[in-house]
């Protein structure tokens, strides 16, 4: 049961690993939106972004809905959203440091 448990968690993260997808999700930390939306925001090709759009909501990540003629995406709960801006904080943790890092080793090469 355990490695069911990794193995899913492992596939949650794969999923998440396209530029794409993460900035579909972070559109979507903004509220619902159209894929006319995304797709001048993003500015790639219709049918990638339905492509990319179709494996999160495959992966239960977001939701959709039909207005008329526009499918509205929606992420499927808060905890996407947490998990985003987790991630945001946690890349924002990790930059700051390796900045650090660069500064001290610049410094270093500058006295020698």
């Amino acid at each position: 049961m355990v490695i069911a448990l990794h193995k899913a968690k492992a596939e949650l993260f794969r999923t998440l690993g396209h530029p794409v997808r993460v900035r579909a999700l972070e559109l979507l930390l903004e509220g619902p939106r159209p894929v006319h939306e995304m797709l001048e925001i993003i500015g790639i090709e219709s049918s990638s972004l339905s492509h990319q759009l179709s494996v999160l909501k495959r992966a239960g990540i977001v939701t959709t809905e039909r207005d008329g003629a526009s499918v509205i995406y929606t992420l499927a709960t808060p905890e996407v959203a947490d998990l985003m801006k987790d991630a945001r904080m946690i890349l924002t943790t990790v930059l700051t440091e390796q900045e650090g890092l660069l500064a001290d080793l610049r410094a270093e090469t500058a006295t020698t």
